[in-house]
């Protein structure tokens, strides 16, 4: 079983800044890539940005320029940070972690992301 303990989310204003982590814990044997999602009230989970063991790393068009993940493989945490928030970046955020060769999921609990206009 797979723990994905995420903090740092939070109510920040238009244009300000938040770090978001996502420790990994529990049985972990082959990560394949680690990531983010986020959610609107109402809307389907979406991609937001992701980084594979190798350390390829993509991003949604619409954070490119403003987020940046970053990972250590040792410690199997990863950090999204997030700059010049705008309104529609409100959302709850998800960690994603996908290991083995059956690409297995997990997600964390998620944390709120709230930017204020």
């Amino acid at each position: 079983q797979v723990q994905l303990v995420e903090s740092g989310g939070g109510l920040v204003h238009t244009g300000g800044s938040l770090r978001l982590s996502c420790a990994a814990s529990g049985s972990i044997f082959e990560i394949n890539v680690m990531g983010w999602y986020r959610q609107r009230p109402g809307e389907e989970r979406e991609f937001v940005a992701r980084v594979t063991s190798g350390g390829s790393i993509a991003y949604a068009d619409s954070v490119k320029g403003r987020f940046t993940i970053s990972r250590d493989n040792a410690k199997s945490t990863i950090w999204l940070q997030m700059n010049n928030l705008k309104p529609e970046d409100t959302a709850v955020y998800y960690c994603n972690l996908n290991q083995g060769v059956s690409s297995h999921d997990d997600w964390g609990q998620g944390t709120q992301v709230t930017v204020s206009s």
